[in-house]
């Protein structure tokens, strides 16, 4: 794990390692906590969390901060089928004994994680598809974070699309937006929406950008997506009145 010298932050992806956060051995995260005291950072990891209650383990997509005080986020939007099996095919589970295929959400309403003396709204993997979604973080956060493994997709164009999604979401929020993938792709892309800087696919690589923490809140963090609505729903109306046949005198 290399933490570039003036970064105040440092976020690794999603799954970041292949094990439970609880079966780290405790003297490697020490390890990094006193190299992030020393040196001034914070630092945000990919893990997944597991807790047992009623006789089985409840498992987490977490964002967790290693540093200070107990912070994380647990990623609420599961993929069906991907991260959790919708009622009534918990059979499909049973028959092809897939590990780690029944997440638990992490829930709404929660907290910004603060590193670095700034706030960040987070969102895990296709979470950043969701702007409605990202909004509620907002205007806590003064800045976005996307942790993702898009290593499914391989060399496909999927992983730019997924870039995408998180430019428009910074667009939408006036917020800078960090990302923070395994494969592709790692980026900062600023309040307007534009990659200022970027990892190549497929390489192993530390980006570092100076990200700037913003405040306010656009009209659609305002209104979110009733707007988009409002307007369609209007556009709709003409269409149907422009539509109908003139009557005959």
């Amino acid at each position: 794990m290399i933490f570039e010298a003036r970064a105040r932050v440092v976020v690794l992806p999603e799954t970041a390692l292949p094990a439970f956060f609880d079966q780290l051995p405790e003297d490697y995260l020490a390890s990094i906590r006193e190299h992030a005291r020393a040196s001034g950072k914070d630092v945000l990891m990919g893990i997944v969390e597991r807790e047992f209650r009623g006789g089985e383990y409840d498992y987490y997509n977490t964002l967790l901060a290693l540093t200070g005080p107990r912070q994380a986020y647990r990623k609420r939007h599961l993929v069906p089928f991907g991260e959790y099996i919708p009622p009534g095919f918990k059979w499909v589970l049973a028959i092809l004994k897939i590990p780690l295929s029944d997440f638990a959400s992490g829930g709404r309403g929660q907290a910004p994680l603060v590193a670095g003396g700034m706030s960040f709204g987070v969102a895990i993997c296709y979470e950043d598809v969701f702007g409605e979604e990202v909004i509620e973080a907002l205007p806590r956060a003064q800045a976005l974070v996307n942790v993702s493994n898009d290593a499914w997709f391989g060399a496909s164009f999927a992983a730019d699309q997924h870039l995408q999604s998180s430019q428009l979401r910074a667009l939408e929020t006036s917020r800078w937006m960090v990302r923070a993938t395994n494969t592709g792709a790692t980026a900062a892309i600023d309040e307007r929406g534009n990659v200022v800087a970027r990892l190549a696919p497929f390489t192993a690589g530390t980006l570092v950008a100076d990200v700037v923490p913003r405040k306010g809140q656009t009209p659609y963090v305002l209104f979110g997506n009733l707007l988009a609505l409002a307007l369609a729903a209007a556009l709709g109306a003409v269409a149907v009145r422009i539509g109908r046949p003139a009557k005959s005198a």
